[in-house]
């Protein structure tokens, strides 16, 4: 008895997959039939320069200058020239020619010699050593510890950059053209890219463009029409007008219309004649 109760079962199943093939194969919820095709955007890493906003990057530092802590040294002026050669950047670490870029950033919006704690000059030195870092990410991008590092001194140069903006909105700008920066603001309202949302925008986009391409055809076919319409409007008009005549009755249509009826087909004749010999 249990096994013709199966039976029953799995018949009364097998009936209703056949019979309603759409909802068991789940085919009613795709768009298989639009040719529209959706690519995630690829995502930009926090710490790129398109996310930061540097315009530039690591500059290729000249290895035949002196290191930053000799390059003021008396001593080394009156050097043998294998001397002076080992205390250029050519024979010291990255870290020389990185502290020497800082420097040189700082020094392009310090005040005085001693300026180094204004907020122009500190970020100036989070600008040089940002880049020297993004440039590290680019040979290195597993290394975590200096991609976090990274991405607190860009929050950190951006959270700087709102507050001089609330402040000095002059030095703000002029600061950014100095440094070749772009500033970027947090957004106010964050809005995920998903992709449901994204096939609903193409399906409207491939909709209007099929509703555009049908209004084009549509006006094109009436545009060829309008010679025969026009020439059809002229004889009814005269038509009326000479009915009006033997019958005696008020005349409506005067010759002004009809002249002016005329004059549209002689300029639109005149302007398919232009576009078919151009």
């Amino acid at each position: 008895m249990n096994s013709l109760k199966y039976l029953n079962t799995n018949s009364f199943l097998s009936i209703c997959i056949n019979n309603v093939p759409n909802i068991f194969s789940r085919n009613y919820a795709f768009k298989s039939d639009l040719k529209i095709k959706w690519v995630r955007p690829e995502k930009i890493p926090c710490f790129k320069p398109q996310k930061s906003g540097d315009l530039q990057g690591y500059p290729d530092v000249d290895k035949k200058q002196f290191q930053l802590q000799f390059r003021d040294s008396k001593e080394l002026q009156t050097a043998d020239d294998n001397v002076k050669k080992l205390f250029t950047l050519e024979f010291a670490p990255r870290s020389c020619s990185s502290k020497l870029f800082q420097y040189d950033m700082m020094e392009k919006v310090r005040r005085h010699d001693h300026d180094y704690s204004t907020v122009e000059t500190r970020i100036a030195r989070w600008t040089g050593i940002i880049r020297a870092m993004q440039e590290v990410m680019e040979r290195f991008p597993r290394n975590k510890k200096t991609k976090v590092t990274l991405k607190e001194l860009i929050d950190r140069r951006k959270k700087h950059l709102k507050y001089l903006r609330r402040w000095d909105y002059k030095k703000f700008e002029w600061l950014l053209e100095t440094l070749d920066i772009v500033y970027k603001p947090p957004p106010n309202h964050f809005h995920w890219i998903t992709r449901k949302e994204s096939l609903r925008k193409l399906t409207d986009k491939y909709c209007d463009g099929i509703k555009e391409d049908r209004l084009k055809q549509y006006r094109l076919k009436l545009e060829t029409e309008q010679p025969a319409f026009l020439e059809e409007k002229i004889r009814t008009l005269q038509f009326i007008r000479d009915e009006q005549k033997e019958c005696g009755a008020e005349i409506t249509i005067t010759e002004e219309e009809i002249d002016e009826v005329k004059r549209q087909l002689e300029e639109l004749k005149k302007n398919i004649g232009e576009d078919k010999t151009a």
